[in-house]
């Protein structure tokens, strides 16, 4: 009996959306063909941007489990997370192993193993503290995101303009904003690596968080690691040629 293909999962960071990964979907799928495709918002983002953010990275990924379930896609799942979406990821393969059977974390960051100035690089943090007190236009907004998080975009005219136009579609409150900061804040990564094969994927040129974070944590656990030499921290939208690129040769290595 031919087996089931295994659905990849597709999970952002921060307050952004499925609509910010672009491209990538299409092409992950292309070259995965037989394994669909799912892009999964969490509470407070997106098509979910009405429902309170949970505060804790648990919950979130609880909230990813139970939206998969009620479009009926059944675990096991590969996970392809960024940032906050690895944190829960982490979370997820720890409580519930045998729901994720591959994980790839991008540009993320956990304490206890990268201390804070590392996890969100202290450049950013008058920016972003201006305007969340004092708030700023959509296009504000995403410029300042776009300026912290990309290198290697041909066109940051149209990229901005399709960022600016995803939120005041669906804005995300300030509320839930600050209660995923909160929960990104507050979550602490078990010492010991969880039993899912994991592939750690990071830029060297992330202006947001350091990749130090990603070096220190494939090196604490033991798992395959790659490293963009020009990318910055939005990964999949700077090059997710090369992002499918390594993923198709971690699968075939552990093959």
């Amino acid at each position: 009996m031919k087996a089931r293909p295994i659905p990849w999962v597709l999970l952002r960071g921060l307050t952004r959306e499925q609509g910010h990964w672009g491209s990538f979907p299409e092409r992950l799928r292309a070259a995965q063909a037989g394994h669909p495709v799912y892009c999964i918002d969490l509470p407070g983002n997106g098509m979910l941007n009405q429902r309170e953010s949970p505060t804790r990275v648990d919950a979130m990924a609880d909230a990813a489990r139970a939206e998969l379930a009620r479009q009926g896609v059944a675990p096991p799942y590969r996970v392809i997370a960024m940032s906050l979406g690895a944190m829960l990821t982490v979370s997820w393969a720890q409580r519930y192993p045998q729901e994720v059977a591959r994980a790839v974390l991008i540009n993320t960051s956990l304490r206890p193993f990268s201390p804070f100035w590392q996890r969100l690089q202290p450049h950013n943090y008058m920016p972003l503290l201006r305007l969340a007190l004092l708030g700023g236009s959509a296009a504000a907004w995403e410029r300042t995101i776009f300026e912290a998080t990309t290198r290697c975009v041909a066109d940051n005219a149209a990229c901005i303009e399709a960022w600016v136009a995803l939120r005041e579609a669906r804005p995300v409150s300030r509320r839930n904003a600050l209660r995923q900061l909160l929960a990104a804040a507050r979550y602490t990564a078990p010492v010991a690596r969880p039993a899912t094969p994991l592939l750690v994927l990071s830029s060297a040129r992330d202006a947001l968080v350091s990749p130090r974070c990603s070096r220190t944590l494939a090196q604490r656990w033991q798992c395959a690691h790659a490293e963009h030499p020009h990318a910055g921290h939005d990964l999949p939208l700077d090059d997710g040629d090369w992002v499918i690129a390594q993923i198709t040769r971690w699968l075939a290595a552990s093959r």
